[in-house]
């Protein structure tokens, strides 16, 4: 890999749509380029770490009895309408015609093809267990495309299936892709935890990621570092809060209302009931005195609209991925002016649970389906809203004065917050998800009618899982990982090559030593980036050198002249001076070296 020839241009000014210093240097060293909003090309050196990571994935694939196969990009609807997700991934999905007017879509995801092949071709217990995979482009329309790789439009990714014919089958080739993942994200080289996950619109039981973790994730996770408890937020799940012992709600009062002038938020209504209904007891009115009512409006895949009303303490606010997670596939928006006219029972600002539920219907109230926190307890009293401006109920006690349709895990998780296994706080942190695995179950096989003989000669439904490695992402995950001030810092086992070799100066006996030198590395099987620019000062050689990131770095110059080379570990910024015939032995020593520290 030649400089003087190789298809790369290095950029010294940040590229204005890149956000995240890592997408900002994989631009800039050249080895991505924009191509659309969310689209970007691979260029030479930018592919060939993807392949690097491509390698270490389908190695550990192949480790635990993985088959690779490919299934094309361009598919039929029918096996997506057959699973209901033509309909529930909704405008994420890119759907298209052919000339004789077939829907077909860009995959997504591919359970469904492998769901057919395996249905296709195998009819027997006796051809079970089996683990496909591919790595291959998805392609997603995200409404805001954004932080390069990271979240794009078309991406890579691979994606594997296990079928079995039973539940504990299931469970082992689980556990032999999380033990394969865990060697994967371990060769790759940044710092990543496991965490409980919500499976979404996929479906299925036991489901983990795998987060790469960093500041600029989207993805926010707690854990309790007394238990090693760990999960993304949206998947904690809150205890329900144990009911108020009946001696104490026996002594509450009844319900009152009591005005409450220009109280419409929580902060307001903590002063008006301090100033105007200070309580027996002396303590002041706060926050977690008070029931908040959020009303959302649900969309569902179909297009049908409801609205959903959730109770929740007035300290806390709805998480919006939380939400999203527990009404999936449906989405949520915030009730709007036309929404509260359509339903005048609401007062806006003052809603209590008096008009809310669905058993409110008949009896005047908005029929709304009406969800508790877990933290709101049977037998607990609250001041809330009392259905009318200016009005709020105190003293309105679960179980005695109202009900609600059920309960929903969508409050704002915060620091710490009790552990749900009981052991300790919670702290919050951020990560990118790299990898996500999925006990599916039997979903997609009754969906798409997969089944198999068993030992008996009886028809039973396959079982499977579903595993899935962001490989482009990988890429970009690595390069907000390790990058420096200078430029990109590449994990030895990703880098686009083993050495970058620097010619500097104008003295032709340098660019000869150099050549040399190269012809001697490559011929003991490393790979080489070469800058033999003839008319490029050393400055910006060196410049290129940090930028690009490959983890050794030679250079031969004026040291030439007193028989020696210099040596710099990209990382560290350590260099060294070695000898001419010392060169080649050193430089295969720091990289097998650190290759063999790596792959161990």
């Amino acid at each position: 890999m030649r400089l003087s020839t190789l298809f790369l241009r290095t950029l010294r000014e940040d590229p204005a749509d890149a956000e995240l210093p890592g997408h900002k240097l994989l631009v800039r060293a050249g080895y991505i380029r924009r191509a659309a909003p969310g689209v970007y090309s691979w260029l030479p050196l930018g592919l060939k770490v993807l392949r690097k990571v491509e390698g270490v994935v389908r190695e550990e694939m192949d480790a635990i009895g993985g088959q690779e196969l490919s299934f094309p990009a361009l598919l039929p609807r029918e096996p997506y309408e057959a699973t209901g997700r033509w309909t529930e991934y909704g405008p994420n999905l890119f759907r298209l015609q052919d000339r004789k007017g077939v829907d077909m879509l860009l995959g997504p995801t591919h359970e469904e093809m492998f769901t057919l092949a395996v249905k296709d071709m195998f009819s027997s217990y006796k051809e079970l267990p089996l683990t496909l995979y591919q790595i291959q482009t998805k392609y997603r329309d995200e409404a805001r495309p954004r932080a390069g790789l990271l979240r794009g439009r078309e991406f890579i990714m691979k994606d594997s299936y296990s079928f079995d014919v039973s539940d504990e089958g299931l469970d082992e080739a689980y556990a032999r892709h999380r033990e394969a993942y865990i060697r994967i994200f371990d060769r790759l080289g940044f710092d990543y935890v496991i965490v409980y996950a919500d499976s979404g619109a996929m479906g299925g039981s036991a489901s983990e990621e795998f987060l790469a973790v960093s500041p600029i994730g989207e993805d926010t996770f707690v854990r309790c570092e007394a238990s090693g408890y760990a999960a993304n937020v949206e998947a904690v799940v809150v205890p329900q809060a144990p009911a108020v012992d009946a001696s104490v709600v026996e002594a509450i009062p009844a319900a009152h209302v009591e005005d409450t002038p220009d109280s419409p938020t929580i902060a307001s209504l903590v002063d008006q009931g301090n100033a105007l209904h200070p309580r027996a007891d002396g303590r002041p009115w706060t926050a977690v005195d008070t029931l908040k009512n959020v009303v959302v409006l649900l969309t569902h895949p179909d297009g049908t609209t409801e609205p959903l009303a959730i109770g929740l303490p007035g300290d806390r606010d709805v998480d919006a991925k939380r939400l999203e997670a527990q009404i999936a596939p449906a989405t949520w928006r915030p009730f709007e002016e036309a929404d509260f006219a359509a339903y005048p029972m609401l007062a806006k600002g003052y809603i209590g649970p008096g008009v809310l539920g669905e058993s409110t219907a008949d009896s005047g109230g908005s029929g709304i389906r009406y969800l508790l926190d877990p933290s709101v307890a049977e037998g607990s009293a609250w001041v809330t809203g009392a259905d009318e401006h200016g009005k709020h109920v105190f003293d309105l006690v679960l179980g005695r004065d109202f009900t609600a349709d059920g309960t929903i895990q969508a409050a704002e998780i915060r620091e710490g917050d009790p552990s749900p296994d009981g052991a300790g706080t919670l702290t919050l942190a951020r990560g990118i998800e790299m990898g996500h695995i999925f006990q599916l179950g039997r979903k997609y096989a009754e969906a798409l009618d997969l089944k198999v003989l068993d030992e008996n000669g009886k028809l039973v439904t396959v079982t499977m899982g579903s595993y899935g490695v962001g490989v482009s992402r990988a890429v970009a995950a690595v390069a907000e990982a390790t990058h420096d001030e200078l430029g990109l810092v590449w994990p030895r086992e990703l880098a686009p090559a083993d050495v970058h070799v620097v010619a500097t100066g104008k003295d032709q006996a340098v660019f000869e030593h150099a050549e040399g030198l190269v012809a001697e590395l490559e011929a003991q099987g490393l790979e080489v980036v070469y800058d033999d620019r003839p008319k490029v000062s050393p400055g910006v050689k060196f410049k290129d050198a940090e930028l690009l990131g490959v983890p050794t770095i030679v250079v031969v110059g004026k040291g030439l002249a007193d028989g020696v080379v210099e040596i710099k570990d990209r990382r560290s910024g350590e260099r060294r001076e070695v000898t001419l015939d010392a060169t080649v032995t050193e430089v295969l020593s720091e990289v097998r070296g650190s290759t063999a520290t790596s792959a161990g």
